[in-house]
């Protein structure tokens, strides 16, 4: 079968269309159509000013809903969450996410120097909020500057005598881990919603494309998946402040979240966890409660 895949055209979204063809195996011959999204174009403008992640998909989508291309490969933590990724439920509109693969390490890294190494006063690159509002609470006599473009324009930025943070699945997948000072453990660092995961989505009501691409599904990476982004789209995913969520999946597919939302300063994080069977249910509840009972509501009024 010959199947179309819309893809980015970085050296690390190329990767990922090539991993989701391998494992869709050899009777399938994949494509790449690339596209250029606007986050591409506009590579050394900070993200929340292109109003959000949806800036590194929609193009991408727009050639799956125009025919252009069969399916679409995103990195999940690139994926706006306004809907709820369970299985069958749209994306985009006229879209479905078809299938999540099994899950890379969803950590973040420091490249340059460890956690502990830096200076007082010393230099974080990042362009996430998650991330800074995150060290920023940690350390507070960190600086930072905004970091943005390909791995390794990134790696080429890394502040001299201080660091950047990146996602150690971008640097594994690349063959990169080289260049890794520390990594970053959920309880230091919580991850982006879906960070490591890729998401597969088509057409909705294309049922070949459906069924070949429900051959990669891994459903403990799906569940995953779903409940961070139950979580975030329950706080309203176009928020620009820091917030981030982490889920495993026990041996009997119970779920476990443990998720954050912060102001940007980093002076207020709030934390909790949450644990059940129904992976949207958690990401919702969890999301409730930090709003309604830890103060949420009011940090994304303020």
């Amino acid at each position: 079968m010959h199947l179309r895949a819309a893809t980015r055209g970085s050296a690390l979204a190329r990767w990922q269309t090539d991993h989701v063809a391998s494992l869709l195996g050899t009777a399938h011959d994949v494509e790449a159509v690339v596209v250029q999204t606007t986050g591409d174009r506009r590579a050394d403008t900070p993200i929340w000013e292109m109003g959000g992640k949806g800036v590194f998909v929609k193009e991408v989508q727009t050639a799956v809903l125009e025919g252009r291309a069969d399916f679409a490969v995103h990195s999940g933590k690139d994926l706006p969450s306004e809907a709820v990724s369970a299985f069958g439920h749209a994306g985009g509109e006229g879209l479905i996410i078809a299938a999540v693969p099994e899950r890379a390490d969803p950590r973040d890294v420091l490249v340059g120097s460890r956690l502990d190494d830096l200076p007082a006063g010393g230099v974080v690159a990042t362009g996430s909020a998650r991330r800074r509002a995150q060290l920023a609470s940690l350390r507070p006599d960190l600086t930072f500057t905004e970091l943005r473009g390909n791995i390794d324009t990134r790696l080429r930025r890394v502040p001299r005598g201080g660091a950047a943070v990146m996602a150690v699945a971008a640097l594994d997948r690349l063959g990169l881990t080289e260049h890794v000072a520390e990594v970053l453990e959920p309880s230091v660092m919580l991850p982006q919603v879906a960070q490591g995961a890729l998401v597969v989505e088509c057409r909705a009501g294309d049922e070949r494309v459906l069924e070949t691409l429900a051959a990669i599904e891994h459903e403990p990476s799906r569940r995953a998946v779903d409940a961070e982004r139950a979580y975030l789209a329950r706080l309203g995913g176009g928020c620009d402040l820091p917030a981030g969520a982490y889920a495993t999946i026990g041996d009997d597919g119970s779920v476990s979240l443990e998720a954050l939302l912060a102001s940007l300063d980093g002076h207020i994080v709030l934390r909790a966890a949450h644990h059940g069977d129904d992976p949207a249910g958690v990401g919702a509840e969890l999301a409730e409660h930090l709003l309604e009972r830890c103060g949420g509501a009011w940090l994304l009024a303020g």
